[in-house]
């Protein structure tokens, strides 16, 4: 069983920046498997960024491309998040997750198995 842990979430200023990490219990896991999503009140779980199939490149929400990035950090066996320029509408708990498939589309939620408990993150206006 595989979990995972996200951190990072906090209250921040539209503009300012957080830096979500997401552990994993176990070292492992192909960190290119996972990826992140957020769901804010009210809406469904929506994809926010993935690493592609290849490992060598990323996927991204249309609504936070150039503002979002992911990358792994293997000394800290993590995949973080790393959010600029955040708006209000990035207000959501932010939850990382892991395909069970490795080769289904990494950004479709239901390729994911196993999921964090999420990270809160709000952003004031």
């Amino acid at each position: 069983q595989v979990q995972l842990v996200e951190s990072g979430g906090g209250l921040v200023q539209a503009g300012g920046s957080l830096r979500l990490s997401c552990a994993a219990s176990t070292r492992t896991l192909n960190k290119n498997a996972m990826g992140w999503f957020r769901q804010a009140p009210g809406k469904e779980r929506e994809f926010v960024a993935a690493f592609s199939l290849s490992g060598g490149s990323t996927h991204y929400a249309d609504s936070v491309k150039g503002r979002f990035t992911i990358s792994r950090d293997n000394a800290k066996n993590t995949v973080d998040l790393q959010m600029n320029s955040l708006k209000p509408e990035d207000t959501a708990v932010y939850y990382c997750a892991t395909r069970g498939d490795y080769y289904r589309d990494p950004r479709q939620i239901g390729a994911y198995s196993y999921w964090g408990q999420g990270t809160q993150v709000t952003v004031s206006s």
